[in-house]
Formats: C-alpha cells, sequence, structure tokens
C-alpha cells in the first residue's frame, strides 16, 4: 500500500458506485483524490440515492490518502474548468483523471432496459451522451493542461464491454462503444506526450443503486462485484512502469485482476463479465 503517495487523482462521478470505490482503494495507496459529484450535503442527493462528495473525501481521508470533495456538474463546463483550475493552484499538477461521471441511468426503469429503441424515452440518450460520453470528454480537455507539460499521466474511463458483443440496449451500446472509441483517439494524439488512455470494463458491481434494486426484488448477486475490485484495477495501472503499452486499449477488471495479481474485497479473483448466451434469444 502507500503506492501512490504524493499523486493527485481527480475522480469524476465518485459520491457512489464504481468512482466511489475506485477512490477508496486510491485512498489506500496514499493518494490525493479529488471527489466530484453533483451529491452534496448542500445540496441533496441525486435520485435520493445514498452517498455524497463529502462522504467519499472523508473516506479517503480515513484510509489514508487526501480526500477532497468538489461538488461538480460535469455537465456544466462551467463548473468543470473551474475544478481543474483548483486542482493546479493547489496542486500543480495531475497524474491520473479517472472519468466515472455517468447520467444514463437516472430516471430508467431497469425492467424497461431492454427494450426497443423505439420505445425508450429519447432522455436517456441525452443522459448517457451529455452526461456520460461529453462529460468524460470535457473533464479529459481540462485536466490535459495539468499533464501536457509533465509529459506523463493516466486518463482511464469506465466504459462497459463484452468482447464486442451488443449490450441490450442500442442508446447504451452506442454510448459505450463512442467511449472505448474516444480513448483510442486520446491514445493516438498523447502518445507522443506519454499521457495514456485507457478503457477500464468492470463486471456486475454491487453499487447503492443494485442494492437498491436487490431490496426491492432480489436476485442472484454471487457473481457481482465490489465496486473497489475496479479500483485496484486502476491503482494496478497507475503504478505499472510499463503502462504505455496499454494505451489506447480496453481493459476488463477481471482480466487484469489476473495479469496483476490483485483480487476482489472477498479474496476472489472474479473473471471478466460476460453476457449469458441466453441474453440473446429474444432476438432470434
Amino acid at each position: 500500500m502507500d503506492r501512490l503517495r504524493g499523486k493527485v487523482v481527480v475522480v469524476t462521478g465518485a459520491s457512489r458506485g464504481a468512482g466511489r470505490g475506485i477512490a477508496l482503494v486510491l485512498g489506500d495507496e496514499g493518494a490525493t483524490v479529488y471527489v466530484t459529484g453533483r451529491s452534496s450535503r448542500d445540496t441533496g442527493m441525486t435520485e435520493n440515492l445514498p452517498g455524497t462528495v463529502e462522504e467519499t473525501a472523508e473516506a479517503v481521508t480515513l484510509r489514508g490518502g487526501v480526500g477532497i470533495p468538489v461538488r461538480c456538474d460535469h455537465t456544466d463546463d462551467s463548473e468543470v474548468q473551474p475544478l481543474f483550475e483548483r486542482v493546479r493552484r493547489e496542486q500543480g499538477r495531475l497524474d491520473v483523471l479517472v472519468n466515472n461521471v455517468w447520467g444514463g441511468y437516472e430516471q430508467h426503469d431497469v425492467e424497461r432496459f431492454s427494450l426497443p429503441f423505439w420505445e425508450l424515452p429519447t432522455r436517456h440518450w441525452d443522459g448517457m451522451f451529455t452526461a456520460g460520453l461529453r462529460a468524460h470528454l470535457i473533464a479529459t480537455r481540462f485536466a490535459l493542461p495539468l499533464m501536457l507539460p509533465r509529459k506523463c499521466g493516466l486518463i482511464v474511463v469506465t466504459t462497459a464491454w463484452d468482447r464486442g458483443k451488443y449490450l441490450g440496449n442500442l442508446y447504451y451500446d452506442v454510448a459505450k462503444a463512442a467511449v472505448d472509441r474516444m480513448i483510442f483517439g486520446l491514445a493516438c494524439e498523447l502518445r507522443a506526450y506519454r499521457i495514456v488512455a485507457v478503457a477500464l470494463a468492470p463486471g456486475f458491481m454491487r453499487t447503492e443503486r443494485v442494492l437498491e434494486a436487490h431490496a426491492k426484488a432480489p436476485f442472484d448477486l454471487s457473481s457481482t462485484e465490489s465496486p473497489e475490485y475496479a479500483g485496484r484495477a486502476v491503482a494496478a495501472l497507475a503504478i505499472d512502469p510499463e503502462l504505455m503499452r496499454k494505451s489506447g486499449s480496453l481493459a476488463a477488471v477481471g482480466d487484469l485482476a489476473v495479469e496483476y495479481g490483485f483480487s476482489d474485497i472477498d479474496g476472489r479473483q472474479l473473471p471478466p463479465f460476460a453476457i449469458p448466451d441466453d441474453f440473446y434469444r429474444r432476438y432470434d
């Protein structure tokens, strides 16, 4: 542990879910972590789900890092730019950016997720592309001036992926494919600056949203991951001395666990997420 002491990280969408899990593990490693999101003690929690940026930041500090909460709506450029100006002012550098913010599940009925796209509200498209893909790109744009002069840095974007299989929702599938392609393009443009861009695909995680759904209608959680499993993947990437070889790649958390030798918090080394074969029978 403590392998990231002195490193400065921004984790977006970290009040809960994968972002929180990633921030906590980076705290274990001693990093200074700026925790961003819209859920705050001052302004309330989105969709009444538990978790705020302040709670995550405090947990990061308790675990050995330095947690700094920043309430930020990543769909509003006028809030995103000051975030990175603050990092420059307070730290003078940025080592890792984790783009995890995602508004694609908001106001979404999980039971209707796999409906044909013409039966889905178009607001879901806006949530996935504006509060997802575009938010990742804009955060990266404002973060890069803190990385380019030093010619080093790591940009991670969380995604969903199963070896090119269709993800069961057209908006979702296209949004995540765009995220993956964005990483490829970033890697091409940033290679000369030794800045690495990686898409990271967790499996089915026990996020607050998933646990809320489970409480209403129980389902099997035996194959699920903790959000910290993804965090251990980010930490492993951040300390890899040969990380440039991965730039532009799409990495599954389960595959990185085998490569780098880490496990989930329960000691299991869960394999990469795989969509069940019978999922596609609906399209026959």
